[in-house]
């Protein structure tokens, strides 16, 4: 599913790796400029991880941990870079959501992104998480900065999501 499709029916709930340090640094920088409660964290890292929705889908935690998958509030799952273009677009960060979903380079993130997922432990060591942590809090401070901003959130449009 991409963006342009039919439009999230929110929540969207992220199932993600909490034992990963980047993608919990990533994850929880998100929620902490949630101010909208569209997005729900599901750590599917945790040792018998059981979800009836995935499991109804045909998706195994072994799914879940090569590539981020999501569900919105009618069930439909996403999964890989189209997961970050959402959260990012529904927390108020569009400089970040445009850049994950810019046609010139979604190709290049397409195939990228599989690789950084299976090397993220390998790239947590060297100190991404905190690079990245310090990134989306740049963003969202210059995201504060935009009109539509106030007391630190965003009003996020329909026509932006």
């Amino acid at each position: 599913m991409s963006s342009a499709d039919a439009p999230v029916a929110w929540p969207l709930t992220i199932y993600y790796d909490r034992s990963c340090p980047l993608c919990a640094h990533e994850m929880h920088a998100l929620i902490a400029h949630d101010h909208a409660g569209r997005l729900r964290l599901v750590d599917s890292s945790a040792v018998g991880f059981v979800d009836a929705d995935a499991d109804a889908a045909g998706i195994t935690p072994t799914q879940m941990s090569a590539l981020i998958h999501a569900r919105d509030a009618q069930g439909r799952w996403i999964i890989g870079v189209e997961v970050f273009v959402l959260a990012y677009r529904s927390v108020g960060l569009i400089a970040i959501a445009r850049v994950w979903s810019w046609p010139p380079l979604r190709p290049l993130w397409d195939r990228l992104y599989p690789w950084v997922a299976r090397q993220r432990m390998t790239l947590s060591r060297f100190g991404l998480a905190r690079v990245y942590g310090w990134v989306v809090n740049v963003a969202a401070r210059r995201a504060a900065r935009q009109p539509g901003c106030t007391e630190g959130a965003c009003r996020v449009t329909r026509e932006k999501l």
